[in-house]
């Protein structure tokens, strides 16, 4: 019932908001005020931007800049508020996910899983995302059913959603961590191991650039990415985040964002 209130409440504003996503103008500070306090107390919203993920945002090696989805979404968001985005930096999934649990953020951009929700409150998914296998040239192995094995060492990226979802299903197989998700098939490379596990473009990107590496078909899971906030910042704030997103998806911000940064590795996810 407090839900269903709080949406009611929150109706007249988020129609408002489809010129805001659809061409980047502004309506006004429609928001209620008490809303905006609750999602970004410091009058600043702070974003968590995950590097670890090349699909959702990467660094000009020659500017610095940071962009990609999760940028444009933050800023959205920001100007959706009335508020400037403050870009909060990481280089891996775990960082990212602290940096909101505890407070230092006030919005950040995560793979779903059980694990994250304690101290995160998630939107729908707004893209998915597919995991991949790579291997050896010579590699023996020829099909995703075949990496749980003994014997078979799997290189992922510590505290990524492949992390967190490999450990639960994988029985036999062996699981080595590299510190980010992009340090991956380096380190997978330079251990011996038997797999390398992660976003599929990433490792699509370093086969290309290394060479006498191959993909296996298909892929092992695929990811939902949300939108997430820290626990405790009010049933408003979270219903505020949850149909921001469903807009994003629905006016086509989501899926122009994805073509302007050229990502081919995700696709936009249903509604909720």
């Amino acid at each position: 019932m407090k839900d269903t209130l709080s949406r009611r409440r929150l109706g007249a504003w988020i129609g408002a908001s489809a010129c805001m996503l659809a061409a980047g103008c502004s309506t006004g500070r429609v928001v209620p005020t008490s809303v905006v306090k609750a999602i970004a107390p410091t009058g600043r919203l702070r974003a968590s931007i995950n590097l670890g993920n090349p699909i959702l945002a990467r660094r000009d090696a020659a500017t610095g800049e940071v962009s990609g989805v999760s940028v444009d979404l933050a800023r959205a968001l920001a100007e959706r508020l009335g508020l400037e985005a403050e870009l909060v930096v990481t280089d891996a999934a775990a960082k990212s996910v602290d940096t909101v649990r505890n407070g230092r953020a006030d919005i950040g951009f995560f793979a779903v899983d059980p694990l994250r929700g304690e101290g995160i409150r998630f939107s729908a998914p707004y893209v998915l995302i597919e995991g991949a296998y790579l291997v050896r040239a010579g590699s023996p192995l020829s099909d995703n059913m075949q990496v749980d094995r003994a014997g078979t060492r799997v290189m992922v990226g510590q505290g990524s959603a492949y992390d967190l979802y490999l450990s639960r299903e994988l029985k036999a197989a062996q699981i080595l961590r590299a510190p980010t998700s992009p340090a991956v098939v380096d380190a997978f490379l330079s251990q011996s191991a038997d797999v390398a596990a992660g976003v599929r473009q990433q490792l699509e990107a370093d086969a290309a650039r290394l060479g006498g590496l191959r993909l296996l078909p298909g892929r092992f899971m695929v990811i939902e990415q949300a939108m997430g906030l820290p626990a405790g910042r009010g049933a408003e704030a979270e219903a505020l985040l949850r149909d921001f997103v469903e807009q994003a998806k629905a006016s086509g911000f989501v899926e122009r964002s994805l073509q302007r940064h050229r990502i081919l590795g995700a696709v936009v996810a249903p509604a909720a």
